[in-house]
C-alpha cells in the first residue's frame, strides 16, 4: 500500500501548507480510518464530513478497548480518530493501545469538551490535534497534517535505528579490528621470542667462545660485539614486550610498574608508579581488564612523551570493592577541549572504545580546566573498569589466554652481560 502521507502530499497545490485537493484525493486510494467513538450518529457525521470534501475514506467503528486492540492487528490504519469521553474506557487508553501498536499512527480527538486546558493536556499527552464536535471545518486539515507528521515522525525514527545500527556495526568492526591486532602483535612477539631470540642466544654462545679462544685483537673486537649484542637484545626484549605483554603473566601491578619505568628510561621522564591493592586483588582481575589497562597505560604514557612537554607523571592503580582504577597524572601543557575531538585522536577513541566494550569508562580532562581535586596544568587520564568481565570478552594473546606466547625468559635468559679478557 502507497504510504498515507504521499497520498496526501502528491495532489497538493501548495506542498509547504499540506492542503489537498480534494478531486484529486477523491480518485486516489481510500484512506483507513479507525473511529473510536460510542454514538452511532456522531460517527455518520464525522463522516459525512470528509464526504463533503471529496475525502475517499473506509472507516471502522469500535467502542471498547478490545475492539481497538483487535482493529489495530488488522491495520495498517492511516489515523485514529477518538471521542474524549467514552463509555467504556477512556481516550488516554485509547492513545496508549494505539501508541503501542503503531507508535507512529496519528491520533486525532474529537470532543464535546470545549476549553483551551483541555486540548493542551490532550497535546502534551501526546494527541496530534484536538477538534470540537460541531464545529468540524477543520477536520480535513487537521487530518492531513496529522497524517504528515506521523510520517515525518516514523522516517526520523527510521534514520535513528539505522544510525545506532551504523554505529554498533562500526563498535563491531573496530573490536574486530582490535582483536586482528592483537592477535597479529602475539604472532610477531612469539617470532621475536623464538625466532630472533634463539639466534641472538646462539651469535652470544658463537661471540663468548671468541673472547676466551681467540687472540688478544679478536678477542677485543669480540668484547665489542657481545656489548652490541646486549643492546640488541634488550631492544628485542622491549619489543617483545609493548607487543604482546608477557610480564603480565608476572601481575598486574608488575607490569604497570615494568611500562612506568621503561618509559622514564626511554624519555627521561621522572615515573612514579603506586599500587594501593593487596596482592591477591590485584591477582584476581581477570585478563581483559589487565591488558586493557596496560593498553591504557602505554598509549597514554606514549602521548604524554609525544605531546605533553611534561617532566613527571605520577600513575596509581586502585584495586577495590568491584572494580579496578588507573590514574594518570602529568604535569604538561594539558590537553584541550580540541584535542579531544580531533578526527586524527584515535588513541584516544580506542582507549575509550576498549573500556566500553569491558563495561567501563574512560575519562581524559585537563588540569587547568578545574580537574576535581587537583590545581596547576596538565593532563589527568581516569580509567574504570569491573572485575566481573566475562570470559568471552577475552582478547587474543592477552596473557592468561589461549594463543599467548611463552614469557620472556628465551631473550632474557640468553642476554649476556659484557665480559671481558
Amino acid at each position: 500500500m502507497q504510504p498515507a502521507a504521499a497520498r496526501l502530499r502528491e495532489p497538493a497545490p501548495q506542498p509547504e501548507s499540506r492542503q489537498p485537493d480534494p478531486e484529486a484525493v477523491a480518485t486516489g486510494p481510500a484512506l483507513r480510518l479507525l473511529v473510536v467513538d460510542d454514538s452511532a450518529l456522531d460517527h455518520e457525521l464525522l463522516l459525512a464530513t470528509l464526504q463533503r470534501e471529496n475525502i475517499d475514506v473506509q472507516a471502522q467503528r469500535v467502542q471498547t478497548a478490545t475492539q481497538l486492540a483487535d482493529a489495530l492487528e488488522e491495520g495498517p490504519w492511516d489515523a485514529v480518530i477518538a471521542d474524549q469521553q467514552l463509555q467504556r474506557f477512556s481516550s488516554q487508553q485509547a492513545l496508549e493501545l494505539v501508541r503501542h501498536r503503531l507508535p507512529h499512527c496519528p491520533f486525532i480527538i474529537v470532543s464535546s469538551v470545549t476549553g483551551e486546558d483541555v486540548a493542551v493536556i490532550a497535546m502534551r499527552r501526546g494527541v496530534d490535534d484536538y477538534l470540537v464536535k460541531g464545529r468540524l471545518a477543520r477536520l480535513v486539515p487537521a487530518l492531513f497534517n496529522a497524517i504528515a507528521a506521523a510520517e515525518a515522525r516514523r522516517e526520523r525514527s527510521e534514520a535513528r535505528e539505522a544510525l545506532l545500527h551504523s554505529e554498533a556495526q562500526l563498535r563491531e568492526l573496530l573490536a574486530h579490528l582490535e582483536t586482528v591486532v592483537d592477535e597479529e602483535r602475539a604472532e610477531i612477539a612469539r617470532e621475536v621470542h623464538d625466532e630472533i631470540g634463539s639466534s641472538l642466544t646462539a651469535l652470544r654462545l658463537d661471540m663468548n667462545w671468541i673472547v676466551l679462544n681467540g687472540d688478544a685483537a679478536c678477542a677485543t673486537r669480540a668484547d665489542q660485539a657481545m656489548q652490541t649484542l646486549s643492546q640488541v637484545m634488550e631492544a628485542a626484549l622491549r619489543l617483545q614486550q609493548r607487543l604482546r605483554p608477557a610480564v603480565l603473566d608476572q601481575g598486574l601491578d608488575a607490569a604497570l610498574r615494568w611500562l612506568a619505568e621503561d618509559a622514564g628510561r626511554r624519555s627521561g621522564l621522572a615515573v612514579t608508579f603506586q599500587c594501593n591493592a593487596r596482592a591477591s586483588a590485584v591477582a584476581a582481575v581477570a585478563a581483559p581488564a589487565a591488558l586493557a589497562a596496560y593498553r591504557t597505560l602505554q598509549e597514554a604514557l606514549n602521548n604524554i612523551i609525544k605531546h605533553a612537554g611534561a617532566s613527571k607523571v605520577d600513575v596509581s592503580l586502585v584495586v577495590g570493592g568491584d572494580q579496578l582504577s588507573l590514574e594518570v597524572v602529568d604535569d604538561g601543557r594539558g590537553i584541550l577541549a580540541t584535542d579531544r575531538h580531533k578526527p586524527t585522536s584515535f588513541g584516544l577513541r580506542g582507549m575509550a572504545e576498549r573500556a566500553e566494550r569491558l563495561g567501563g569508562w574512560i575519562e581524559v580532562s585537563s588540569l587547568a580546566d578545574g580537574a576535581p581535586g587537583r590545581t596547576g596544568t596538565g593532563t589527568v587520564v581516569f580509567l574504570t573498569l569491573p572485575l566481573d568481565i566475562p570470559p568471552t570478552a577475552a582478547v587474543p594473546g592477552a596473557a592468561g589466554t589461549p594463543g599467548a606466547p611463552a614469557t620472556e625468559t628465551g631473550i632474557a635468559a640468553g642476554m649476556p652481560a659484557a665480559t671481558g679478557r
